[in-house]
């Protein structure tokens, strides 16, 4: 999903980057509700993580390749604040010393990694976390479809900006299957990397994991007081 300089006409950079530069301004800004004691060394962690995780791709067929984007995992683990700086973070340290992705399409990689999977991955767990039953369990399954939905999302919306602003003589059509096709094979490696990451952190401090706070924020006061009792 790394977009590459000149894949993309100038005005439509500049128009994603103006649109990377608000969603990170806006996500300092929530991020300061999201940031605790408990989130912020989790944030480091995860941003660490999706960097490593997204070096290492895996084949889906045919000669393509995929990689985490991690913008739902991020959601779940740390909130969806704090989930945009993380992968901002780490797609401005690739575009700038890995010469992954590119430098004028930063903003667009921000855009379709660090803000719509961001975004569709977190209201789609939320989603599934109101329907569900209230169990600790439910959240790494949840963060999983969210992961899955939110990879074809992104290669749809990278699909209209090349629809407006592509510098290939290919037809929208053809990108769109192309890319929601591959990006929904790709979505299966997601989800599942998104499902054992978190049901790893939910088995062992379910605390930590931000999406899972209001399962078992009653269940740890309980707790606390039958310490204070004994």
């Amino acid at each position: 999903m790394h977009v590459p300089d000149g894949f993309l006409d100038a005005p439509t950079s500049v128009a994603t980057g103006v649109v990377a530069a608000g969603g990170v301004a806006i996500a300092l800004r929530g991020a300061r509700r999201e940031l605790d004691d408990r989130t912020a060394p989790m944030a480091g962690l995860v941003a660490a993580f999706v960097f490593a995780a997204q070096m290492i791709n895996f084949p889906v067929g045919a000669g393509t390749s995929g990689h985490l984007m991690g913008g739902a995992l991020a959601a779940v683990l740390v909130g969806p604040w704090t989930a945009v700086l993380c992968l901002s973070v780490v797609l401005l340290v690739q575009g700038l010393l890995m010469a992954d992705g590119g430098i004028t399409a930063l903003g667009t990689n921000i855009t379709l990694i660090g803000l719509v999977t961001v975004v569709v991955g977190w209201f789609v767990f939320v989603a599934l976390r109101r329907v569900l039953p209230k169990r600790p369990a439910l959240v790494a399954p949840a963060a999983a479809v969210a992961a899955f939905l939110s990879v074809p999302v992104a290669a749809a919306v990278f699909t209209l900006l090349f629809v407006i602003g592509g510098t290939a003589p290919v037809e929208g059509a053809t990108v769109l299957k192309a890319m929601v096709g591959w990006h929904v094979v790709i979505g299966i490696g997601e989800a599942v990397i998104t499902g054992l990451v978190v049901g790893s952190v939910v088995a062992v401090r379910p605390d930590l994991v931000y999406g899972a706070r209001p399962l078992v924020a009653g269940r740890t006061l309980e707790i606390r007081n039958a310490e204070a009792r004994s």
